[in-house]
């Protein structure tokens, strides 16, 4: 049997356990927004990093109230969403260069929602080749950066 040592998942794994607290909303009241890879607050939403990635530079954006539903969003909630999304592909496109993204939002448990109470878009940059041998053969993703380093690099090309 093989193991693939990831201590950082250790916290990942100790939060499940408080179901009723949103990792979202906390992260969002926080005040420390390197230690909760907060890139933006916006007026009505916020773009923060994936604490688990599955790729380099892989952001969320989110609105600021917990809903889990598009139709639980005001317009202007909805429209800034659609905007930070947009800024979130081209900053990742000018920090990493991918080809091409994967943009999208898990609505429901059944449809593959990590954190279902709190809706939130994913922006995945990708790159030929992204899923090489360790994903294939030993169903393991290979990040090749530090979430500290990505921060930096993401946070200085959103202040541009």
């Amino acid at each position: 049997m093989s193991h693939i040592w990831s201590p950082w998942r250790m916290k990942y794994i100790e939060k499940e356990s408080h179901q009723d607290k949103c990792p979202f909303c906390e992260a969002y009241s926080g005040t420390d927004d390197v230690e909760n890879l907060i890139i933006l607050r916006g007026d009505k939403t916020f773009v923060m990093m994936n604490r688990y990635p599955y790729t380099t530079g892989h952001l969320m954006i989110l609105p600021v109230v917990h809903r889990e539903k598009l139709s639980d969003l005001d317009q202007e909630t909805r429209a800034e969403m659609m905007e930070l999304i947009k800024k979130a592909g081209d900053s990742l496109q000018a920090v990493y260069q991918p080809q091409g993204f994967n943009v999208g939002l898990n609505i429901g448990i059944a449809a593959g929602a990590g954190i279902p109470k709190h809706l939130h878009w994913h922006v995945v940059p990708r790159w030929q080749g992204d899923t090489n041998y360790m994903t294939t053969v030993g169903g393991v993703r290979v990040i090749p950066e530090t979430l500290e380093d990505s921060y930096e690099k993401i946070l200085s090309s959103w202040k541009d």
